[in-house]
């Protein structure tokens, strides 16, 4: 009896005007859209200007710097060194006679004696200097190459965490989305068990799955809140930052495509012209060090004088020499110069060889992602599209007492997973096409 009860309560139910099944009203705090981040990016001009002042970009121009000013010093070697000296002395045992200067017939040095002298020497032949050149030169590339990868790695990772905010924005919409989806889903369980046309358990299972579709709005948000820590980090920010209205995914890939440009056929990624740099630079500095063990040549010139009577004074001599300095024993700190500077050419040149496979690997991986993504997003699209169509007929279904409270909360389930699961699809599919961009690629600070 109670059998048929039911299926008649559900024809009814089935059977009634339109007007007498008005659509549930759905109110849950967690409806609401997410608070807003403290700060937003309106623009990705404002965000390229906020990269400009983080601190890994100003630790590069800082190398860049350094790297000049050795590069000044290096050159300097190749210069005369000037060096004056000058002093005022008297013999305390004889004040009244100059200190280590006899009087001649027409001069007499005074006392207290007052000296000045002035020392010259230019480099003819220096061997270490001329390779420590070479190494400056080469560590100038490097420190130039350095800063255009940071400036490729910042403006990456910034539009990386860009492109998650956009993503997790969207997941947290989407679960908003099922947990409304949910609560029509409870409204009606508890409808049709009023009306009899379900039992209690059924009713009990459409509130159980508001309360996933409750959890599912929670960790959105806090993915959300994750994601926008993170792009203010990429900024050099602190706290949550917000992207504007006017920064979606399409907008955030135009604008990285105009800032930045493909590598040419045969040009290498900054990160391997700066370990190339630095393997020539180590090489040139191991054999600065072993050059010590050859002789210099340098040009030296010194003149001098004194106070004297007559005044002002008198100059005695201006010599010029040609001088040869050949090392001779220095105890083995050559050796273990070389020795350090050998280690620190196999460090150089692992760095490079590994860097080299990793930029192999990333290009390749970064050239196929495209498609790869694109045919994820249409599989997923798809199944989005089946499901949407599973949970509509589950749900007449139910309405009319031909599906269990059992299989609506499992398409339900199912649905809100492909939404998911497409949203996680398509924000790979913006990460890949930001990735084919910037992974091989030089870019306009």
């Amino acid at each position: 009896m109670r059998r048929v009860l039911t299926l008649a309560t559900a024809v009814a139910v089935a059977a009634a005007p339109a007007a007498a099944q008005p659509r549930p009203t759905i109110d849950d705090p967690l409806l609401a859209p997410p608070a807003p981040a403290p700060r937003t990016v309106a623009s990705w001009d404002e965000a390229r200007a906020l990269l400009a002042a983080t601190p890994e970009r100003a630790r590069a121009a800082a190398d860049v710097a350094r790297a000049a000013a050795l590069g000044r010093a290096a050159a300097a070697t190749r210069w005369p060194t000037v060096a004056a000296t000058a002093s005022v002395a008297i013999d305390l045992l004889h004040p009244g006679t100059a200190p280590g200067i006899p009087a001649t017939a027409t001069v007499t040095p005074t006392s207290p004696l007052g000296t000045a002298a002035v020392a010259a020497i230019l480099p003819l032949y220096d061997a270490p200097a001329r390779r420590e050149r070479t190494a400056a030169a080469a560590e100038r590339r490097g420190a130039a190459a350095g800063r255009e990868d940071v400036e490729r790695r910042t403006l990456a990772r910034a539009a990386a965490a860009a492109a998650a905010v956009l993503a997790t924005a969207r997941l947290a919409e989407l679960a908003r989305d099922g947990l409304g989806l949910a609560l029509e889903r409870a409204a009606l369980g508890a409808r049709s068990f009023e009306l009899g046309a379900a039992t209690e358990l059924d009713a009990i299972r459409t509130r159980q799955d508001v309360a996933v579709a409750r959890a599912a709005v929670v960790s959105a948000d806090e993915q959300l809140r994750v994601a926008r820590e993170a792009l203010g980090l990429a900024l050099g920010l602190d706290g949550e930052v917000g992207l504007g209205d006017g920064l979606d995914a399409a907008a955030l890939v135009a604008a990285v495509r105009a800032q930045c440009r493909p590598l040419a056929p045969g040009e290498a990624r900054a990160d391997r012209v700066a370990a190339a740099a630095d393997v020539e630079a180590a090489r040139a500095r191991q054999a600065a060090v072993a050059a010590t063990a050859l002789p210099a040549v340098e040009l030296a010139s010194s003149v001098s004088g004194y106070t004297a009577d007559p005044a002002p004074g008198r100059i005695p001599a201006w010599s010029l020499a040609v001088v040869l300095r050949v090392p001779i024993w220095d105890g083995g700190r050559r050796a273990a110069a070389v020795a350090q500077r050998a280690a620190a050419v196999a460090d150089a040149v692992a760095v490079d060889a590994q860097l080299t496979r990793v930029a192999a690997v990333e290009g390749a991986r970064a050239r196929r992602g495209g498609e790869v993504a694109a045919a994820l997003v249409d599989a997923a699209r798809e199944a989005r599209d089946l499901a949407v169509r599973i949970d509509a007929m589950t749900r007449r279904g139910f309405e009319i007492g031909r599906a269990t409270s059992l299989e609506l909360v499992q398409t339900a389930a199912v649905l809100r997973q492909a939404e998911l699961t497409l949203a996680v699809r398509e924000a790979e599919a913006v990460a890949a096409a930001l990735a084919a961009l910037l992974t091989e690629a030089r870019c306009v600070p």
